[in-house]
């Protein structure tokens, strides 16, 4: 059973003990994987794996709190409101150590720091290789638990992680870390990578750009809206999504996101970039015309195999 301490009392002592790195998409990102999921099942006519999420989230922690902001939307809606608060809710949860102890390493579980050395770099850059403690680990131990016979609100729990983590598995820069002359430690998933998105535009880390490419807005209408938008593309029609033949977790890291953080993200190593705030460099004319169209394809990806994750686990 998990004791839920007093919320102010908790980010207090979390703020003296702890600080996390960066998220992955955003949470507004998060929550866009989470409807499309929602929106793929009922499409598919699945309520009943809908109603087996409906129902374990109800015995989360924090569902009186989700609960009391379901009442102002439609009945209709509340049930995908639920499916856009489990994506985010691990983001959430940094801010208070009954979920997110300080010691319990779960911020390495949103990633997975696969090693890219770009061609031409000379011998003395060394990479290393991932920390066993990764997104892969935190996945299987999430999932293992929603299979589990656990109480229902740790079951629960563990269920918001499995929609989060299938929405960071998906996010390029949470597979792989740059190594170079200029990142001789890596740049951790473009954490350290910093650019500016247009000349005059303060510096951001790289990996914050491509969090921040879905969308902004944490609004309900505007998640589901952009999800029924993103959903009703041509292009993104699940008989034009090769990548979906795919059921495994460790290749949706390794065989695309990795690939694509070394072709679209760094652009075989030509994007550059600088190691600090003041060495910035701006971005490419073209670069957000160009990513902006793979990374909504990676939000639907992650949607539909999360939608297909639901019903294989619960």
């Amino acid at each position: 059973m998990i004791r839920v301490l007093p919320r102010l009392l908790l980010v207090g002592l979390f703020a003296l003990v702890f600080a996390g790195p960066v998220l992955a998409w955003n949470k507004a990102g998060h929550m866009l994987t989470g409807a499309i999921a929602y929106q793929q099942l009922r499409a598919e006519g699945d309520e009943q794996t809908i109603g087996r999420v409906v129902a374990l989230l109800k015995a989360h922690p924090e569902f009186s709190r989700w609960d009391k902001a379901m009442q102002k939307l439609a009945k209709e809606d509340r049930a995908q409101y639920l499916f856009m608060q489990a994506a985010r809710w691990p983001d959430d949860a940094r801010d208070d150590p009954t979920f997110y102890p300080p010691d319990a390493h779960y911020d390495k579980h949103h990633y997975i720091n696969l090693p890219y050395v770009p061609k031409g770099q000379p011998d003395s850059v060394k990479p290393k290789a991932p920390e066993d403690m990764n997104i892969f680990r935190g996945y299987a131990h999430r999932l293992e638990l929603v299979k589990s016979k656990k109480d229902a609100d740790i079951r629960a729990v563990a269920l918001c992680w499995v929609f989060h983590l299938v929405g960071d598995v998906h996010q390029p820069l949470h597979a792989t870390s740059l190594f170079t002359t200029q990142f001789k430690n890596g740049d951790r998933g473009g954490t350290l990578f910093m650019i500016r998105a247009k000349e005059g535009k303060f510096p951001i880390s790289l990996h914050k750009y491509w969090d921040d490419l879905l969308l902004s807005s944490e609004s309900f209408t505007n998640v589901k809206n952009y999800a029924i938008e993103l959903r009703n593309r041509k292009e993104f029609a699940r008989e034009q999504l090769t990548e979906l033949k795919s059921t495994s977790f460790q290749d949706w890291a390794v065989k695309e996101s990795f690939e694509l953080a070394k072709t679209a993200v760094y652009r075989e190593g030509k994007l550059e970039g600088g190691a600090s705030m003041k060495q910035a460099k701006v971005l490419p004319e073209d670069y957000a015309k160009t990513v902006q169209p793979i990374a909504e394809r990676r939000a639907v990806l992650a949607g539909y195999r999360l939608a297909a994750v639901l019903r294989d686990s619960l």
